[in-house]
């Protein structure tokens, strides 16, 4: 791999008043992560944050072709649950990976778990959108901070704007 790799975490639902200012942060924080030498962007498909963190890896792309957005999925059917336009958007983005990699044939118990163990230790920078403790973006950061990794949580920045 070269260069340093950056991952993504958070919330499948995100708070109304972040939804305007989410992309904007997270074009900051995709440039802060360029800046600090990673080149490869890993995203773990989920709807929501992770969603609105790909398109903004991918919106990035345009102006910066030497980075990768690797779509790391816990299984092969996760979308079957979804409605049509998380299916569509899951679609585009998956279109627009540059990877995609899926950890296991179909849904088990341990599959998200696994997804979000593969996104901490293979980063060496966490950015997240984690305002609770009890959810698989915290479970990823836990792990993310056992491993020694840099996190950046958005949340906070974006209970402070006004």
């Amino acid at each position: 791999m070269e260069g340093r790799v950056c991952a993504f975490t958070g919330h499948r639902s995100i708070k109304n008043e972040h939804i305007r200012a989410l992309p904007e942060l997270l074009l900051r924080a995709i440039n802060f992560a360029y800046n600090e030498g990673c080149r490869q962007f890993l995203t773990g498909g989920a709807v929501g944050f992770d969603t609105i963190a790909a398109r903004a890896v991918i919106s990035f792309k345009l102006s910066h072709p030497d980075v990768r957005l690797v779509s790391v999925l816990p299984c092969v059917n996760q979308d079957e649950k979804w409605n049509e336009s998380d299916r569509q958007n899951y679609y585009y983005i998956l279109n627009a990976s540059d990877e995609v990699i899926y950890l296991y044939d179909e849904y088990t118990d341990g599959c998200l778990k696994g997804r979000n163990l593969r996104l901490a230790t293979d980063c060496d920078l966490l950015i997240a959108y984690v305002s609770r403790t009890n959810s698989g973006a915290a479970q990823t950061v836990r792990m993310a901070q056992k491993q020694n990794k840099e996190i950046y949580n958005l949340y906070p920045t974006l209970e402070k704007q006004p």
